[in-house]
């Protein structure tokens, strides 16, 4: 690995670009005198393993003959289908397969869904890891969980450094996010520059003072910028994103709205500079600040030790202390901003957190938007705090969430510096890629010059096309507790079953000389009926189920298999002549 703190001098500049030589690499000779072989333009290759048609998950490898090297590593949150679901990573078959050609992994910033499936990559495949000093303290903490901190090589580096990793080397450039430290990234390769955005916004009065490096994108756009792949999170958004110090404005004004009551904020875990915001203002207004919610705990944490964070002295308390304060002196600072079910802002709705409770006088300020799907469970939230008396101010009353992704104005003006020959919307669902091709459209990019393209797609791109040349393996994988892998299709399907119809379990001791039930059926029901209300149905369950075990028990070969299959057929068959529905039927047997 090699990194430059320096920008390259115009002299190396000039002996890049007139260095054509190194684009080509040319077929054997023809063997007939006096004509040249064809020259073949070189080509790199882009895979897609997450982060296309969804939003979460992104990784995306690049290759480069026997070279290539991966960008983030995220993870998803499970849609309400995936009953019991804890998160939800990229399907690592296709780097396993590869991993003595992959040079290193280089993450842009700190956001679980960049860096959240890393550790469980690391555990298959042991390569170094690149991020900027933030990110690689919140690596560290992944690791520290997973017993990986010290056997994997970590290195920080920082905007404006070079790295080379085999044929590649790839420049940061800093960019505006809702987390301090992002970067995108000049990819650079015989083929051509490729300048992959990251995650990003146009914040020209940003919270940490540090504006996006526009200069830099627009130095490579004057170069020649062979593909731009592009955030396309806002896309469907008009205009441009507002900057994240116009929402310090209005937390003075609603931390001064709520007089002498209880404070508390929800929102992003990784957001830091609406941590500081926040901090600075119940400064100000001499309260003191708890955190409560376990990823906003380590974030304030890491913050704080590597400087990101600039937290007044004496201001934080720890939520065991805020009993000792009165309402007027209070802010608390919690997760949940998206209504999850296990947040700490959903347990304080429902009156199940352990250490803080509701009251009237407290006013609640959730400072985010809802991600797409989210938003019946933000309003369930916000209903369960409204009817205990308290006052909430949510979505768009206020200005008090922006976006950390650019809208439409700012994506054009991104291309518009760039001056990509190809363009490859990403990060996004299919409705936000479509709609930033447009964008591209119109910024004079040709239709056969943009690809959309898939998880799971490969492509070659050159200075002669861009080409979908096959597919490799791709998809998601489950994590639940401390099973990774091991919750497919099946599993999900019976989950699926059992909150729908339930489950009868029907017990019976069998005598192995004779065949006959000795004791039992035994009818156990769970999600299906209430017992004693319906006990006519579960004795006639009970009677069918004692028949045709007599019937169907062969004492000589002892079929286990066909008396619990014909068992299940008969038991479905008149459960659902009963009452429509189809429980989960399983039955044990026991012979004595």
């Amino acid at each position: 690995m090699q990194t430059k703190n320096r920008m390259p001098q115009n002299g190396a500049d000039n002996r890049n670009r007139n260095s054509k030589r190194r684009y080509y690499t040319y077929r054997k000779a023809s063997k007939k005198p006096g004509v040249l072989p064809p020259m073949e333009t070189e080509k790199v290759r882009i895979s897609f393993l997450g982060g296309m048609n969804e939003i979460g998950k992104n990784m995306t490898l690049f290759e480069y003959k026997n070279d290539m090297f991966i960008v983030d590593c995220g993870l998803a949150f499970p849609s309400a289908e995936l009953l019991g679901v804890d998160i939800v990573i990229p399907d690592f078959t296709h780097i396993v397969n590869n991993q003595e050609r992959i040079k290193g992994i280089i993450i842009t910033h700190g956001h679980e869904d960049h860096i959240g499936g890393l550790a469980y990559l690391l555990k298959q495949v042991n390569v170094p890891v690149y991020a900027t000093k933030l990110t690689i303290g919140l690596i560290k903490g992944k690791l520290e969980e997973h017993g990986l901190l010290g056997s994997v090589k970590l290195v920080e580096i920082n905007p404006r450094d070079n790295i080379t990793l085999g044929q590649f080397n790839i420049e940061l450039i800093h960019v505006n996010h809702s987390i301090p430290d992002a970067v995108g990234l000049a990819i650079k390769c015989p083929a051509g520059v490729i300048i992959h955005t990251g995650d990003f916004k146009i914040d020209t009065t940003p919270v940490d003072g540090d504006m996006i490096d526009l200069t830099r994108f627009a130095d490579y756009g004057k170069r020649g910028v062979l593909a731009l792949m592009s955030d396309s999170t806002n896309a469907e958004r008009p205009g441009s994103t507002m900057s994240e110090s116009s929402v310090g404005e209005s937390f003075e004004h609603l931390f001064r709205k709520a007089r002498q009551k209880r404070i508390i904020v929800a929102t992003f875990a990784s957001n830091i500079h609406r941590v500081q915001q926040i901090m600075d203002v119940a400064a100000a207004r001499h309260r003191k600040v708890a955190v409560v919610g376990r990823s906003l705990e380590n974030l304030v944490s890491v913050g704080a030790d590597l400087g990101y964070l600039n937290v007044t002295k004496g201001i934080l308390i720890s939520v065991d202390e805020i009993g000792s304060y009165s309402d007027d002196k209070l802010v608390i600072i919690t997760t949940g901003s998206q209504g999850e079910p296990m947040s700490a802002l959903t347990k304080i709705a429902m009156g199940e957190h352990k250490k803080v409770s509701i009251t009237p006088n407290d006013y609640v300020i959730i400072s985010a938007t809802p991600i797409p799907g989210n938003e019946k469970m933000v309003s369930n939230v916000v209903n369960a705090l409204m009817m205990r008396g308290v006052e909430v101010i949510y979505e768009n009353m206020y200005d008090v969430h922006v976006s950390g992704h650019a809208c439409q104005q700012d994506l054009k003006l991104m291309i518009g510096i760039v001056k990509p020959k190809f363009f490859i919307p990403v990060h996004g669902e299919q409705k936000h890629l479509v709609k930033h091709a447009s964008l591209a459209q119109s910024m004079g990019i040709a239709r056969n010059n943009i690809f959309i393209g898939d998880i799971g797609n490969c492509i070659e791109l050159s200075k002669d096309g861009i080409n979908q040349v096959s597919s490799v393996p791709s998809g998601e994988v489950y994590v639940d507790g401390y099973g990774v892998g091991d919750v497919g299709n099946v599993v999900l399907n019976d989950r699926k079953h059992l909150s729908r119809d339930g489950i009868i379990v029907i017990a019976a001791t069998i005598d192995a000389a004779s065949g006959y039930v000795v004791s039992g059926p035994d009818i156990v029901s769970r999600g299906f009926v209430f017992v004693k209300e319906n006990e006519e149905l579960i004795q006639s369950i009970r009677e069918i189920s004692e028949n045709v075990i007599t019937q169907q028990y062969d004492k000589r070969y002892r079929d286990w298999n066909s008396v619990k299959t014909r068992l299940r057929d008969e038991v479905t068959h008149y459960v659902f002549e009963r009452t429509k529905r189809k429980p989960m039927i399983l039955p044990i047997f026991m012979e004595i």
